[in-house]
Formats: C-alpha cells, structure tokens, sequence
C-alpha cells in the first residue's frame, strides 16, 4: 500500500522498527485510559508490533494498519488503521492514537479523514463506523469533524480496567462523503 499523504501528517505501513515509537505512547497511562489495553510493556507492543506485521500478511487482508508520521518533524506521532469488517455489506471501521503531545493539534481528524478516503476509493465501501468511549469528549469530536454522524450509545459494550464501558458509535456513508 502506497503512502498516504495529507497536509501536515502521512500514513505509512507500520514496519518492525517502529516499536519503541509506538511503545512511547503505548506505554502512557492517559493514553491508553479508554482502551482495553495497555499500559503496556516493551513485550505487549513488540507482541501488538508483531501481530500488526502478521495481519499485514493475510490474503484476504482486512486490516490496514499505519504510522501516522508528521511531516515537518519527520517523526512517528501516533497510528491508525481501517478494519474492512464485513464484505458482503460493504463496511469498515477505524480508528487512531496520537501521542498526547500532539492532542488538539488535528492529526487526528487528519489521519481519520485519509482513512475515511481510503476506505470509500480504494475498497468501494458503503458504510465506516468507528466507536468511543463516552467519556472520550477529544474523541468523539474527532469523530465529528470528519464527518460522521452519532448514531447512538452502545450500553456496557467494552470492559476495560475501571469497569464496563459505554461507547458511542459514530458512521458515515459513501453517498454522504461523497457529497461533502
């Protein structure tokens, strides 16, 4: 997969070198507050690492998994990546983490757009979901600002460290990112 390129940031396959990248916000606890995982050892991201390397090699592949890498610094800021969940319906889901030293900065509405694109031109996509945590007020704007619409919450659909999570699911359509 070529890289994608946006204004300020480009996606790019994560390779085997990206591990201490990404550990360094894999690892911080504000990071990761909303996630089932984490915070994580060097061996949880060189085991995520390595099963991110593993997916890239499935034939069908579903799962595009990218560095979100900004362009003035040339430096590794956080990652995303477009899930193609089921093909018979046309859908996929994403999702991103950005390091918290570029939180409120747009990368990333940025890397979500791009996969937004990538997802309705290069896999003829009907639908793209993505979910957060309720709690996740920078998330859910991210989520917003590409588009997408609140489709509702999901009750207790996610346990994580501090108990059960709600998450909001988020979606929009081919015919409505074509029109914006």
């Amino acid at each position: 997969m070529d890289t994608l390129k946006g204004t300020r940031i480009k996606l790019r396959e994560i390779v085997n070198e990206d591990w201490q990248d990404i550990h360094a916000y894999a690892s911080n606890p504000s990071v990761c507050r909303f996630q089932p995982w984490g915070p994580n050892t060097e061996e949880d991201t060189k085991i995520f690492l390595n099963q991110i390397l593993m997916d890239a090699q499935e034939n069908p592949r579903t799962r595009y998994y990218f560095a979100i890498i900004e362009k003035e610094s040339d430096s590794l800021i956080g990652s995303c990546e477009l899930n193609l969940r089921d093909n018979t319906n046309r859908t996929g889901e994403i999702s991103y983490i950005i390091h918290p030293e570029y939180w409120g900065k747009g990368y990333a509405t940025e890397a979500a757009k791009l996969l937004i694109t990538l997802g309705f031109t290069e896999f003829n996509l009907h639908r793209i979901f993505a979910t957060c945590d309720t709690r996740n007020i920078g998330s859910a704007k991210v989520l917003e600002k590409t588009g997408m619409m609140l489709e509702g919450r999901m009750r207790e659909d996610l346990l994580i460290k501090d108990g059960w999570r709600d998450s909001y699911l988020y979606s929009i359509l081919e015919y409505e990112w074509k029109a914006r």
